[in-house]
């Protein structure tokens, strides 16, 4: 009575089996060809072709590689770049050698006398001297850290040319393949161009009334640069997305260097530190909406090929900001005492460190009932949803 069943099993297996041998017979045909012609041809032309086929072999395995090693990759990070959570605010003069500044050495700054008194003879004497330094931010710190992270210890993986080739002319993104590491570091750099622009419109200026510093301002045109440039673009000759971030790291310290000697702000205020938050949550919110739209559109599991780069993108974006809000915390320290957030903003912090933990080594978009196929973007959605609720909460207490 089984044999029936156990011949329909049987062809079923044997269908399967033409079925992936008839795709592998495709996949090799075109490189079968290729080889019988190559070994009709003389031995200069198969010495110039064998050249290039090495170089692409060699050109594949050191893009492969990159895309695959992540070097400098700490979840814990904050702890060496933030030494220490200090009292006072970014900015804010301080004695050279204290413990809430980075001073390594400056020079005394002498200001425009603010009090003069006139002696008999008619001269003035100075009476108010600059303080020997200023408290540099955090925040700056750490927006360079994160820019060398993601070009000096790490290549740019979507400006080089085989990742713009794609597999056979289809982009990686497309593919389940080698995008990971790419939508990384550009969740990075979504965080980045956030940060640099609220530098540059408000905490780099006296009440949004002052000059607009240039090393802000050039540091933030350098981020906003197209992320898939390289060296030759349409309309010809051109510079790559890694130079023009390098360059951003130089302003970005240059501007701290300033901010240490007092030559210029940074307005580290409770109404600041409110739209700075605000605009946070903001960007938060759209990547959880992101993530909807492909639930929504896909539960392909383990099969959909869209659901990595959605999946890291979000993770670049947590793990930048874990370090951008672990600066805040740094050079908005007095204002977080005294309006009492620190409790809840610690806990977002915590929260923060916690989501860098979910790294499942295949992405799964399934249905989120499923008990076969998991949902990694609502898992990464939750814990979008958590840092941004206390988000919400800090700015709620601030607007009091």
């Amino acid at each position: 009575m089984l044999d029936p069943i156990v011949s329909f099993i049987t062809r079923i297996f044997e269908w399967i089996g033409r079925g992936f041998g008839w795709l592998i017979a495709v996949i090799l045909w075109p490189f079968m060809q290729a080889g019988k012609w190559y070994t009709k041809r003389g031995w200069i032309v198969r010495g110039v072709v064998g050249l290039i086929v090495l170089a692409i072999i060699g050109a594949y395995g050191w893009f492969i590689y990159n895309t695959q090693h992540w070097a400098g990759f700490d979840r814990d990070y904050p702890i060496s770049v933030v030494m220490a959570k200090g009292q006072s605010l970014a900015g804010e003069p301080v004695q050279a050698g204290s413990e809430n500044t980075a001073v390594a050495a400056a020079a005394p700054q002498v200001s425009t006398a603010d009090t003069t008194a006139l002696s008999a003879n008619g001269s003035q004497v100075a009476q108010a001297q600059a303080p020997q330094a200023c408290r540099r931010s955090a925040i700056v710190d750490m927006s360079a850290f994160l820019v060398d992270f993601n070009v000096n210890q790490n290549a740019w993986i979507s400006s080089m040319l085989l990742s713009k080739a794609g597999l056979f002319g289809i982009e990686w993104k497309n593919t389940p393949f080698l995008d990971n590491k790419a939508a990384f570091q550009l969740g990075i750099n979504q965080v980045l161009r956030r940060t640099t622009t609220e530098l540059v419109d408000s905490l780099g200026r006296v009440r949004g009334t002052s000059q607009i510093d240039q090393n802000l301002q050039d540091a933030r045109t350098a981020l906003a640069y197209p992320e898939t440039a390289w060296y030759v673009g349409w309309s010809g000759p051109t510079r790559p997305t890694p130079a023009l971030q390098r360059e951003a790291i130089g302003k970005l310290q240059a501007f701290n260097v300033d901010l240490e000697k007092c030559k210029t702000n940074f307005d580290a205020r409770a109404d600041n530190l409110l739209t700075f938050v605000d605009r946070i949550a903001g960007d938060i919110g759209s990547t959880s909406d992101i993530l909807r739209s492909r639930m929504e559109s896909s539960n392909a599991g383990w099969f959909d090929p869209r659901a990595d780069d959605r999946f890291w993108f979000a993770y670049g974006q947590l793990y930048a900001y874990y370090g951008i809000l672990s600066a805040t915390r740094a050079d908005f320290s007095a204002i977080v005492n005294d309006r009492s957030i620190a409790q809840i903003y610690d806990r977002m912090i915590e929260q923060l460190r916690l989501s860098l933990d979910m790294t499942p080594w295949i992405i799964s978009n399934g249905n989120e009932s499923s008990a076969i196929f998991p949902s990694h973007l609502a898992n990464m959605g939750f814990y979008l949803l958590r840092v941004r609720s206390n988000l919400v909460e800090i700015r709620s207490i601030l607007d009091r």
